[in-house]
């Protein structure tokens, strides 16, 4: 199983909408690193769910339920889509801060490349994280 992480601004989508409609189709994602990380999730990777824009923290813990299929938002059929449950929220949000002042995260794709709005997650990253969550 991988690990990754999505960004989302709250005031769009947020967790709480995820929590509400039990799932949600992952489309409208552009940037092409981002869309060949999206090809790239399988069935029950777990994913971490960012507040972006505002809040900037790590909120919840979501999973794949269906890979990757052709994205309905794309009217050139360029790009894919996946569907994500949630499973649960973090006891204690992890902002930003607090991880790019974390030495086991100075390598997580999300800091090195922030603009990316779908990064994968290494297993030791993924352990400090939910650890800074009280998990």
């Amino acid at each position: 199983m991988a690990h990754w992480l999505v960004k989302s601004e709250p005031n769009k989508y947020a967790f709480a909408d995820l929590q509400r409609d039990g799932k949600t189709v992952w489309d409208g994602v552009r940037n092409n690193a981002a869309a060949l990380h999206l090809k790239t999730m399988k069935l029950g990777d777990e994913v971490l769910y960012y507040h972006s824009q505002e809040g900037l923290e790590v909120v919840g813990v979501a999973k794949v339920v269906t890979e990757s299929f052709l994205d309905p938002s794309d009217p050139l059929g360029r790009f894919v889509a996946v569907e994500l449950a949630p499973m649960r929220p973090l006891k204690q949000p992890v902002s930003l801060q607090a991880m790019k002042a974390n030495p086991a995260l100075a390598g997580l794709e999300m800091i090195r490349q922030g603009r990316l709005s779908v990064s994968p997650v290494r297993d030791a990253e993924w352990a400090a994280i939910l650890k800074m969550a009280g998990e």
